[in-house]
């Protein structure tokens, strides 16, 4: 299957930022994946925010790691040992169009490239650079001058995330992710204290799948490039509703902290459905909206 010039052997990623800088774990999971996204990773290295930067709950993650990664250098040399298996789509982050270029300069060996323009704790980047939506076309359409391969925007449900794709698309974006995870925090009720270290952070896991699933049929309706759902999707069920929504593919992010093996046990659900009604994955997007 082809989504946004990018072949997939099926419609389920990794998400960004689940596994760490390490691309062991992204071999291991390639090996099912349709295509996995690695950590964003941005020109200097970054330390990220003191601990405790992640809060597990009821019903999913907080978290707050602030972006942390090692320089883009010494990252492209990890990922070079990437087994190739399925794409490698690197997930970029900065302020200006100039640090976008200069990355995709450093990952020219990526089968394609995700743009970070929506992590909600961050300062300066992410989500902050998402709200200018004239500085989201310009570095969508520098990135597209400096490489042939995909290039997707990650969008926020923090922002009106509809006008945002439709700048992207503009700009020739190759696609939508949406989305990352939206602003929350936690408070300690003994010390009386907010429990991350930098007060509040982004919510995901089950929390976030009726906001993403939202978002994503919103995005459907208006613009004519794909749309990759992320946020809060666990099992086949999820990517069904995420297809009829509008989704040609989507990611998957915190069920990892449950189970490596989240992907294949999902494809086995999503084929035996598909088998079953006699249809080809392609056959669901978009379908709940044909009223």
């Amino acid at each position: 299957m082809e989504v946004g010039r990018l072949n997939l052997k099926n419609p389920i990623m990794l998400a960004s930022g689940i596994l760490g800088s390490h691309v062991g774990s992204l071999n291991r999971i390639a090996k099912q994946a349709g295509a996995v996204v690695t950590k964003s990773v941005g020109l200097e290295g970054r330390e990220g925010y003191k601990n405790p930067c992640i809060v597990t709950w009821e019903c999913g993650i907080l978290n707050a790691v602030g972006l942390s990664s090692p320089p883009a250098k010494d990252f492209a040399r990890e990922l070079r040992s990437f087994n190739k298996t399925c794409p490698l789509i690197v997930s970029l982050f900065g302020s200006n169009p100039e640090e976008f270029v200069e990355l995709v300069k450093i990952f020219d060996f990526a089968d394609g490239f995700e743009l970070n323009l929506s992590c909600p704790h961050a300062k300066g980047l992410g989500l902050e650079v998402g709200r200018d939506f004239d500085l989201v076309y310009e570095i969508i359409r520098k990135v597209k001058g400096k490489t042939n391969k995909p290039v997707f925007a990650k969008v926020s449900a923090n922002l009106d995330y509809v006008e945002l794709a439709k700048v992207c698309e503009s700009a020739k974006a190759d696609g939508i992710v949406a989305i990352n995870t939206v602003r929350g925090m936690a408070i300690d009720i003994v010390s009386k204290r907010p429990v991350l270290s930098n007060v509040s952070g982004g919510v995901s896991g089950k929390a976030i799948k009726p906001i993403a699933l939202k978002c994503v049929w919103d995005i459907y309706e208006e613009v004519n490039i794909p749309v990759i759902g992320c946020g809060g999707i666990s099992n086949w069920k999820d990517v069904v509703e995420f297809a009829l929504a509008g989704a040609k593919a989507v990611q998957v992010g915190s069920a990892f902290y449950h189970s490596y093996d989240v992907i294949g046990n999902i494809l086995e659900g999503l084929n035996s459905y598909l088998r079953i009604n006699g249809l080809r994955f392609e056959d669901l997007v978009g379908l709940a909206h044909r009223r």
